[in-house]
C-alpha cells in the first residue's frame, strides 16, 4: 500500500528557476515557501547549470532569467525544446534588448516582466501544471509542446507577406487578414496578452492586437522572426483545411452574435468570438504534426457514424478539444478562450452555472453542425438540454438557433 505521502511526493510538480543574481533567487525561495508541499523547487544561477540539472532529473517548468552571461535566457530554452520538449518553457525578465526578446520568442511558451508579483508568478506555474493533467500522452505533450506557431491558410499567409512588404502597409488591414486565420490569429492573442513587449493585455481581438503591437513589430515578427507559417501538409486528402476556417470563422460569427442576443458585455462578446474562431485549434495540431492518423480519425467517424471529436479519442486517446486547450493555455491565452476551447464539446464539465462566451461558443458550434448535418448526411453530437436548463437560458434556445440561421443564411458566417 503505497502511503498518502508517497502519492504526493509522487505527484509534486519540479519547478527549475534559473537566474544570475543571487538577490533574485533569495527572492524567489522566499516567496515560493507557501508551496513547498506542491512543488519541488530547484534554483540555479546559470543556463549550464540549468543544463546539467536537467540531465540528472525530470522538470515540469523552467523559468528563467533573460539576460544572463555565457548563455542568455533564449539560448537555455531554445537547448531545452530541442532536447527536453515537454518541459514548460517561461521567461522572468527585466527589460532586454529588442534583438534578444525576437529570439526568445520562439522557444518560449509565456513571458513574465520583472518585478512581477508573487501571486501572478505563482498562478502562471500553477496554471501551467494543471494544463499539463490535460494530456497524458508524453509524446503528444512533446509534439504539442515543440510548437512555434499554428498553421496559416496559404493565401492568407501571402496576403500578409504581400501587405508588410507593400509601400503602404496598414494596420487595419493586417489587423483584419490576421483575423480571418485561426493561425494568425493565435499567435498575435499569446504575443498581445504577454510581457513580451512590455504591454500585457487582456485582449481578444486580433484587429485591437495588432494595433498595440504596431507596424514595425508586426512587420519584424512576420518577415524576420516568422511567426507565421503557411499551411503544407495534403497527406489528408479527405479533409478540408478551407472548410475547417470557414466553419471556424463561421462559429466565431454565430457566437459573437448570440452573445450579443443574450446582452453580454464587450469583453465576452470578444471572447466569443475569438473562442469561436479559435475552437477547432486543436485539429491543425493534429493535421501539422500527426496527419497519416487523422486519416484513420475521419475513417472511424464514417465507418462507425460517430462525431469527430470521439474518434479522435480512439485514435490519439483525447480530442482537438483537450490538444488545442493545452497549447493556447502554454502559450497564456486569456482563461476564458482556453477553457472555451477544451470544454466545447463537453458543456457540463464547464463549471460555471451562468451565460459566458463559453455558452456561445458551444451553441454557435452545434447550431452550424446541424446546417451541415442536414446538407451532407454528416453526424453531430445532440445539443446537451441539461446543460441549458443549468444555466437557464432553454427557453430562449429556439430564438438563438434562428439569429445563427439568420447569419448563415445572410453569408455573414
Amino acid at each position: 500500500m503505497i502511503s498518502e505521502k508517497i502519492l504526493q511526493q509522487i505527484n509534486k510538480k519540479r519547478i527549475l528557476f534559473v537566474d544570475d543574481e543571487p538577490n533574485i533567487l533569495q527572492g524567489l525561495n522566499r516567496i515560493l515557501y507557501t508551496v513547498r508541499h506542491e512543488w519541488d523547487i530547484d534554483l540555479v544561477d546559470s543556463g549550464h547549470k540549468a543544463l546539467e540539472l536537467l540531465e540528472q532529473q525530470p522538470f515540469d517548468v523552467v523559468v528563467t532569467d533573460m539576460r544572463m552571461p555565457d548563455m542568455n535566457g533564449a539560448e537555455l530554452l531554445e537547448r531545452i525544446k530541442l532536447k527536453y520538449p515537454q518541459v514548460v518553457r517561461i521567461v522572468l525578465s527585466g527589460h532586454s534588448d529588442r534583438e534578444t526578446v525576437l529570439r526568445s520568442i520562439g522557444p518560449t511558451h509565456q513571458y513574465l516582466s520583472k518585478p512581477c508579483e508573487a501571486s501572478e508568478l505563482k498562478a502562471t506555474i500553477a496554471r501551467a501544471c494543471a494544463l499539463r493533467e490535460l494530456l497524458a500522452d508524453n509524446k503528444l505533450k512533446m509534439t504539442i509542446s515543440r510548437m512555434n506557431s499554428l498553421p496559416s491558410l496559404p493565401d492568407l499567409y501571402v496576403q500578409i507577406v504581400e501587405e508588410l512588404q507593400g509601400p503602404e502597409a496598414s494596420l487595419k488591414k493586417m489587423g483584419e487578414i490576421i483575423s480571418n486565420d485561426v493561425g494568425m490569429s493565435a499567435k498575435i492573442l499569446q504575443l498581445v496578452n504577454s510581457a513580451f513587449f512590455g504591454m500585457r493585455q487582456n485582449i481578444a481581438d486580433p484587429i485591437q492586437a495588432a494595433v498595440y503591437l504596431g507596424l514595425d513589430t508586426i512587420k519584424t515578427l512576420v518577415l524576420t522572426v516568422k511567426i507565421f507559417a503557411a499551411f503544407k501538409n495534403k497527406s489528408v486528402p479527405r479533409f478540408s483545411i478551407e472548410k475547417l476556417w470557414n466553419h471556424s470563422l463561421a462559429v466565431g460569427a454565430c457566437a459573437k452574435q448570440i452573445a450579443k442576443k443574450e446582452g453580454a458585455d464587450e469583453r465576452v462578446v470578444d471572447e466569443a468570438f475569438m473562442g469561436g474562431v479559435l475552437h477547432d485549434a486543436g485539429k491543425l495540431v493534429f493535421l501539422s504534426n500527426l496527419p497519416q492518423k487523422y486519416n484513420e480519425v475521419l475513417r472511424i467517424s464514417q465507418e462507425k457514424k460517430m462525431p469527430v471529436q470521439y474518434a479522435e479519442e480512439e485514435v490519439y486517446a483525447k480530442s482537438h478539444a483537450h490538444v488545442g486547450a493545452y497549447l493556447l493555455g502554454l502559450w497564456g491565452l486569456p482563461d476564458a478562450i482556453v477553457e472555451t476551447l477544451a470544454y466545447h464539446h463537453m458543456p457540463n464539465e464547464y463549471l460555471c452555472d451562468t451565460f459566458s462566451s463559453h455558452t456561445a461558443v458551444y451553441l454557435a458550434n452545434q447550431f452550424l453542425n446541424e446546417i451541415d448535418a442536414n446538407h451532407n448526411n454528416s453526424v453531430f453530437a445532440e445539443i446537451d438540454m441539461s446543460y441549458l436548463e443549468r444555466i437557464g437560458i432553454i427557453d430562449r434556445l429556439e430564438e438563438l438557433r434562428e439569429a445563427c440561421f439568420k447569419i448563415y443564411e445572410e453569408g455573414v458566417a
